[in-house]
């Protein structure tokens, strides 16, 4: 079977090598805009090429009579691949532009589930470039709020009141910015605890990964500005160390609800969806969903799905998931990324890379990297993740941390993610919220 992978990132690194673990004869093509290493040994050939070249890609998967494609990253499907993809008889995982529009139209999204009255959405309200004013208005009665611009911001648009803004002048200030380009989705802000779910949906059915923990702050302590994600865990098992179980039965409900909903608007969700959510007193509350993997929640779920990513993507398209037991292995899981120091908002770029002696026994993906004449080099983006799998989480975040001196670089990491203090911080937090 001919195979493209669209993307270049640690996430599309993951997904090949879980495709690569297929009992299937696959043969893997890829398209990323720069030369993943990771990516590149696994494949029969690739093209370098922007990931929204929708025309160009599509000539390039008849080219090479690919079957199947995987979307990883979120702006070729918001550009519309995979229904280009589909209407030349090519199978895809990943959602239409329609049903895709769940991540990409943040304004769209909160009306749907409110018109659909899906639980778990928290109050807001939408305004157009014109509303200033009202916006202004709605940010002086709500007072802690969230502000968003509705459309994509490669997870980095989000501002928050206590992180990003001191006074309510300054959430005003953002959504003026918001408004001169986009609508402006202002929320109250949650307070609790976040975690994702991912799902395989073939439209009507849902089959569930484990719970992770994304940690998007900087630095160790939850501390600097917002990235697009320095690390996870997950534990063996379904929910999180925070969690209980009525917890992950509410989210997963959530998801359902929406898939329902979408269907019922002719809608039908195929591929993979991403639920961001927070814990709260009252239980999951939606942060957003996404139409892909997240990164690097993908690097923590994949390396532990036992059954073959390539019969899941079959299943999706005939609409007959239900009828394939997914299963992952019940270990717990570490990933931590490395990145350019200076990240996010200095980062020293084209510095290279070194993997100096073996990594025992963790996992590696490389991602915002380039390789020139067998050296990689950084970007300005994450550079490695390195993912530590074992019996408890402790045990994961002991193998990540002693692989890392095997790579040199101007790198930094986070090295509390997964530790027993930053999870023992997070069960007193939503025992605290909870009145415990």
């Amino acid at each position: 079977m001919n195979v493209l992978l669209i993307g270049g990132g640690g996430r599309e690194h993951a997904i090949a090598e879980t495709i690569k673990r297929s009992r299937h004869d696959v043969k893997l093509y890829t398209v990323m805009s720069k030369r993943n290493p990771g990516i590149a040994r696994l494949s029969e050939d690739v093209l370098l090429l922007k990931e929204t070249e929708v025309e160009r890609i599509r000539d390039y998967a008849l080219d090479k009579g690919i079957e199947l494609c995987f979307i990883g990253p979120e702006a070729p499907l918001a550009a519309g691949m995979t229904d280009r993809l589909e209407a030349n008889g090519i199978r895809v995982f990943g959602p239409s532009l329609d049903a895709a529009r769940i991540e990409f139209d943040k304004a769209w999204t909160r009306t749907f589930m409110q018109e659909h009255r899906i639980k778990g959405n928290p109050r807001f309200q939408i305004f157009e470039q014109s509303q200033a004013r009202e916006a202004h208005e709605f940010i002086d009665l709500l007072e802690d709020v969230v502000v968003k611009p509705a459309g994509l911001t490669g997870g980095k648009g989000v501002r928050v009141m206590g992180d990003h803004f001191k006074t309510l002048e300054d959430a005003k200030e953002y959504t003026d910015e918001v408004l001169e380009k986009d609508k402006a989705v202002i929320e109250e802000r949650l307070v609790g605890e976040e975690f994702t779910l991912h799902a395989f949906s073939d439209g009507t059915h849902l089959s569930f990964a484990p719970a992770v923990q994304d940690h998007k702050r900087a630095y160790d302590g939850d501390l600097g500005p917002n990235t697009g994600g320095m690390g996870s865990y997950n534990d063996a098992g379904k929910t999180l160390p925070f969690m209980v179980d009525e917890d992950l039965d509410a989210a997963r409900e959530i998801m359902q609800e929406t898939i329902d909903a979408l269907k019922a608007e002719g809608i039908i969700y195929k591929g993979l969806l991403y639920g961001q959510f927070m814990l709260t007193r009252d239980g999951p509350t939606v942060i957003e969903f996404n139409a892909r993997f997240g990164d690097p929640e993908a690097m923590n779920t994949l390396p532990l799905l036992e059954t073959d990513i390539i019969d899941i993507a079959e299943h999706i398209a005939t609409g007959t998931l239900n009828d394939l037991d997914i299963s992952f292995r019940e270990r717990a899981s570490v990933c931590k990324y490395l990145v350019p120091e200076g990240y996010p908002e200095d980062p020293v770029a084209d510095t290279e890379i070194r993997i100096t002696e073996p990594l025992g026994d963790a996992l590696l993906f490389y991602s915002s990297v380039y390789e020139e004449e067998g050296k990689v080099y950084t970007t300005s983006s994450r550079a490695i993740a390195l993912v530590g799998i074992a019996e408890n989480i402790v045990e994961a975040e002991e193998i990540v941390e002693e692989a890392m001196h095997a790579i040199e670089g101007a790198l930094y990491a986070r090295h509390d993610i997964g530790t027993e203090q930053l999870i023992q911080q997070r069960i007193n937090h939503i025992s605290q919220i909870r009145g415990r």
